[in-house]
């Protein structure tokens, strides 16, 4: 068994010009980077890797005197970064999620130091990085260097998400608990979203379910449906009941059946005391979760996700507001394709029509500087407060009728006029079949 040593020892082993990953999810490995900040004045151009998290506070790499120390890359943009690359201090990299590990793999992205926080070991001196297998699986495969914070309140998960401790460059013992993400309460709108898609899901599907009020929504609108399953990419509190009421049973899924399957998890205490040793979760590398061939070969799956702001034409963005970067891609065209290629599969793209200050989010054409996340190539279902409209197989007029049809309804007179400039004869004809 390897020796604890403090965290100031331990990214010691961190030098001028490595590229360091640094695990997220609700688990950053806090200790370690506090302690790496404290060498910022030693250290120079060192890259910093991260993916999705959520963190307690900004990154205290984000200093104005470390600008030139650490150069911050994000996969996903997470509240650690997100200022400090807004303000051009850090960079992301655009990549589906679940093609990230390959840019480790072969060398794009290069690994020397992978950072984690792990559970206390087991019998076998094995830890799990718990609630973050996504990148983290592949950063440590390829890292020169591991260093890891052991920490109890880690639960420890069967999968990918497992090392031997003797492999371990460092560890530091920290008794610290993860970030808890408190479950969204879904508002009034957001529950009649819920109860629209949750109508058009079958029994027996697998579930991709997102994070925030909506996909709570159609939790919650599930519990009279029988043998669900779960695939997918983040996994939350929301899902708790229908695991625990035997709802999700993953009786019929062809992948892992009887088995949840996640890449990385954020919730409570409650969430991570179920995930502890748990063998009906299986927490896998997000290259596999969602590479959108694994996903389509289980039946009837269905892919739930928020997004920003849409077109009269389909195109959804999901990771800008306007020109600045909010946070990524994530899963969302993985599960949106995979979803497509399922034996019944269906996708829904959900969000309120307009912003908390009434702004309309169903826009002519996307705001200038807005990320297309998914094409319009690819929508199936669009979801507001005001109804579900299926775009699959309809002309772009038709798209337009059928998008303004739930939009808020201060906004569709505005919206026809758009239509009509836009698509001119072809919306008067179409739009109305």
């Amino acid at each position: 068994m390897i020796d604890y040593i403090s965290a100031q020892e331990a990214v010691k082993l961190i030098e001028s010009g490595d590229h360091v990953y640094i695990q997220g999810s609700t688990s950053l490995p806090e200790a370690l980077v506090e302690a790496l900040a404290e060498r910022g004045a030693e250290l120079r151009d060192v890259t910093v890797y991260s993916g999705f998290a959520v963190a307690r506070r900004p990154s205290p790499l984000c200093q104005e005197r470390f600008k030139d120390t650490f150069l911050i890359d994000s996969f996903f943009v997470s509240n650690a970064f997100r200022e400090w690359i807004a303000d051009g201090y850090g960079s992301m990299t655009p990549r589906f999620l679940g093609e990230v590990p390959d840019l480790f793999r072969d060398g794009t992205c290069r690994v020397d130091v992978a950072l984690i926080n792990c559970s206390m070991p087991n019998e076998r001196g094995e830890v799990s990085f718990g609630v973050s297998a996504d990148l983290a699986t592949a950063a440590v495969e390829c890292a020169d260097r591991v260093i890891a914070q052991i920490n109890p309140h880690v639960p420890f998960t069967p999968g990918d998400a497992v090392i031997e401790m003797d492999k371990l460059a460092a560890a530091v013992y920290v008794d610290e608990p993860l970030v808890e993400v408190p479950t969204a309460v879904p508002t009034e709108q957001e529950i009649r979203i819920g109860n629209y898609i949750a109508e058009l899901i079958p029994d027996g599907a697998t579930l991709q379910i997102g994070v925030g009020g909506i996909p709570n929504a159609v939790i919650r609108a599930l519990e009279n449906h029988r043998h669900l399953g779960l695939h997918t990419e983040a996994m939350t509190d929301g899902v708790l009941p229908l695991l625990e009421k035997g709802i999700i049973d993953n009786s019929q899924k062809k992948i892992l059946p009887d088995k949840s399957v996640a890449s990385l998890a954020l919730g409570s205490r409650r969430l991570y005391d179920y995930l502890d040793g748990n063998d009906d979760v299986v927490f896998k590398d997000v290259a596999w979760t969602n590479n959108p061939f694994v996903i389509a070969q289980n039946p009837k799956v269905m892919s739930i996700n928020s997004c920003l702001e849409i077109d009269l034409t389909g195109q959804v963005c999901a990771d800008s507001i306007g020109k600045k970067i909010f946070s990524g891609v994530g899963g969302q065209h993985d599960f949106v394709y995979g979803s497509s290629k399922s034996e019944g599969g269906l996708s829904f793209l959900a969000m309120l029509s307009t912003t908390n200050k009434g702004v309309n989010k169903i826009k002519p054409v996307l705001t200038e500087g807005a990320g297309v996340v998914t094409t319009r190539f690819q929508t199936n279902y669009i979801v507001t407060e005001y109804g579900a409209v299926n775009l699959r197989g309809k002309n772009l007029a038709e798209r337009a009728k059928l998008m303004i049809s739930i939009a808020a309804p201060q906004f569709r007179e505005e919206l026809e006029r758009e239509a009509v400039e836009r698509f001119g004869h072809s919306f008067l004809r179409f739009g109305g079949r």
